[in-house]
C-alpha cells in the first residue's frame, strides 16, 4: 500500500521556519518532521511512499537524495566511471520508495491528491499531513477501514483545540465541520486510509479543498468512518509548536517514536 503525504502547503503560521524552508523539512530532534512520519508508517512495515510536493519543492527532493550522505561518513571514490559513494554507517531506511509529485505551489489539498490517482496501484492508500505525529497503531487503522467498508477513515482525535469537528455515530461520521468553535471535540486528526473511490470526489483543479469540498460530501452520504485515537497526537502549525515537539524529543519523552 501507498503512503501520501501532503507536503505543498507554505506553513504561513509557522513563518520563522517556512520562510526558508518547507514546513515538512522543519527540525525535530535534528530530523525533519516528515521524517519522523515516514518511520511512523514504516514501522507497521509501510515504505512506498508518494510526496505531494508544492511550495519549496526542489528543498524535499535535495533532502532525500543526499539522505544517506548526510547522516553518515562517507567515502567519495573516482576510481570509477563516474565517483562512487561508499556510505560508512547503518542504512536504517533502505526500504523506503518515495515518488516525488509537483502538485503545483498554489494548489489546495484535494487537487494535490487527485494528481497522484495514477500512482496508486491498490484499492487503498494512507493518506495524511505533513505536520502531524502520533503514536497510533496504523494496522488496527487500516484493520477498521476493510471493517467498515467506507470510502475514507479518519482517525479521530479529542482534543480542545480548532479543527475539522467530526459528529459520530457509532463508528460512522455522520458530518464534517471544518474550523468549527473552540470546545472539546472528536477533531480530524488526519492519519486516512483510502479507497480508491475516493477519486470520483476529487478534482485536479487546484481550488479543489480536500476538507471542505470531499470530506463533508463523504459524510453526509454515510461514506466515512472513524478511527479513535485516545492516546498521544500533536500537530505542528506555529514555531511554538515546534518547540514543543522539539523539548519532548530531546527529553526522551516523544511518544510518536515507536520505532527503534
Amino acid at each position: 500500500m501507498k503512503v501520501v503525504i501532503l507536503c505543498g502547503g507554505k506553513g504561513t503560521r509557522l513563518r520563522e521556519e517556512t520562510e526558508y524552508k518547507p514546513k515538512p523539512l522543519v527540525l525535530i530532534g535534528g530530523k525533519p518532521i516528515l521524517w519522523h512520519i515516514m518511520k511512523i508508517y514504516s514501522h507497521y512495515g509501510y515504505n512506498d511512499f508518494i510526496l505531494c510536493l508544492g511550495y519549496k519543492a526542489d528543498m524535499i527532493k535535495d533532502y532525500f537524495l543526499r539522505l544517506h550522505e548526510s547522516v553518515n561518513d562517507f567515502t567519495l571514490d573516482f576510481n570509477y566511471p563516474k565517483p562512487k559513494t561508499i556510505i560508512h554507517g547503518k542504512n536504517h531506511d533502505k526500504n523506503w520508495k518515495i515518488t516525488f509529485v509537483d502538485t503545483g505551489l498554489e494548489t489546495e489539498k484535494g487537487g494535490r491528491i487527485a494528481q497522484i490517482k495514477k500512482y496508486i496501484t491498490d484499492q487503498d492508500f494512507f493518506l495524511t499531513y505533513g505536520d502531524g505525529v502520533g503514536d497510533l497503531d496504523i494496522k488496527k487503522l487500516y484493520r477498521l477501514h476493510k471493517t467498515n467498508n467506507k470510502i475514507v477513515t479518519v482517525t479521530g482525535v479529542r482534543l480542545s483545540m480548532f479543527g475539522g469537528r467530526l459528529e459520530i455515530k457509532d463508528d460512522t461520521v455522520k458530518a464534517f465541520e471544518e474550523k468549527p468553535t473552540l470546545r472539546k471535540e472528536w477533531l480530524n486528526g488526519g492519519f486516512f486510509v483510502c479507497n480508491k473511490k475516493i477519486f470520483d470526489y476529487l478534482s485536479e483543479d487546484k481550488s479543489c479543498v480536500f476538507e471542505e469540498d470531499v470530506l463533508p460530501q463523504l459524510a453526509k452520504e454515510g461514506q466515512m468512518s472513524v478511527y479513535k485515537h485516545n492516546d498521544f497526537w500533536y500537530t505542528m502549525n506555529t514555531y511554538k509548536e515546534s518547540e514543543e515537539l522539539n523539548k519532548m524529543w530531546n527529553s526522551g519523552k516523544a511518544a510518536w517514536k515507536i520505532w527503534k
